[in-house]
């Protein structure tokens, strides 16, 4: 059975450079019904599947390596370990997969049809305000646990290959990941969300109800919904070129989206999300 394919970004030529600097783009109202982009698979399906420890503000705190110390590549722009961490995610769900992995995505698209995350990001959009929410929600996903639960071993497999559970520096990755500014020559590309909007977040957002609900890796999918929603802000104030390089955002607005979205529950955040794709900064 070939893996599934997701739609990909024009082969446009890249440069690693950086482009000039701009203002960052004030955040705009919601905007609903637009398709994901490129990483929808890799993002509703439960990638970057979890983190068992969030930060309560983005720290550059040393911790120890996992594993040997990466080589350098050439012409590779961005943190090390955060381009590691996107590539390998994406070579485990989008371009190398395993059969197993492959498999529990055949069995999403049976289950719920081609479309299967608008169907849970639309299902969840109807039930979230409602008293009844997490029977009914949990109820719509339960058919298709035995998929989430191979999707999820196969992300925290490589995240736990790359950082310890509680690295301090997993906050970096998502906030680089946010900016824009991860080149990758193994790729030839960025590691950043793509679609205008964004619309991997809050769809992954979505997934990771699923996975609490459905008690698979809970706890860890509850700390990581706040990175989640950080890497989010994040692109969304930057507003990233997604063929180049990007400047990045000045640490001090990096440390503010860090203070605000960190500290978030993940029910919170539910709340946050309703103004899909755009979650709401305010206190």
């Amino acid at each position: 059975m070939a893996a599934p394919q997701p739609p990909h970004r024009p082969q446009t030529e890249r440069r690693t450079e950086p482009r000039p600097e701009r203002e960052p783009r004030a955040q705009a109202g919601p905007a609903y019904g637009r398709p994901p982009g490129r990483r929808h698979v890799l993002l509703a399906s439960g990638a970057l599947a979890a983190v068992a420890a969030v930060p309560a503000a983005a720290s550059s705190a040393a911790a120890a390596p996992v594993g040997p110390e990466l080589p350098d590549i050439p012409g590779m722009s961005g943190d090390r370990r955060a381009n590691e961490l996107w590539y390998l995610l994406d070579q485990a769900t989008l371009y190398e997969p395993s059969q197993e992995f492959t498999d529990a995505y055949h069995a999403l698209v049976a289950h719920y049809g081609p479309g299967w995350d608008n169907i849970l990001l639309g299902t969840w959009r109807r039930l979230v305000t409602t008293p009844t929410y997490r029977r009914e929600f949990t109820d719509f996903v339960a058919p298709v646990r035995g998929p989430l639960e191979v999707m999820s071993r196969v992300q925290l497999g490589v995240f736990d290959a790359v950082y310890h559970p509680a690295d301090p520096r997993l906050v970096r990755a998502f906030a680089e990941f946010g900016q824009g500014v991860l080149y990758d020559p193994r790729t030839g590309a960025l590691h950043v969300m793509t679609g205008t909007p964004p619309g991997g977040y809050p769809v992954w957002h979505v997934v990771m109800r699923a996975m609490t609900f459905l008690d698979v890796d809970r706890h860890r999918w509850e700390r990581l919904a706040p990175l989640n929603a950080f890497a989010c802000a994040v692109h969304l104030t930057a507003d990233p070129d997604l063929e180049h390089v990007n400047q990045p955002l000045p640490r001090r607005t990096v440390r503010r989206l860090a203070a605000h979205w960190l500290p978030r529950g993940i029910t919170r955040l539910d709340e946050d999300f309703q103004s899909f794709p755009y979650p709401q900064q305010q206190d």
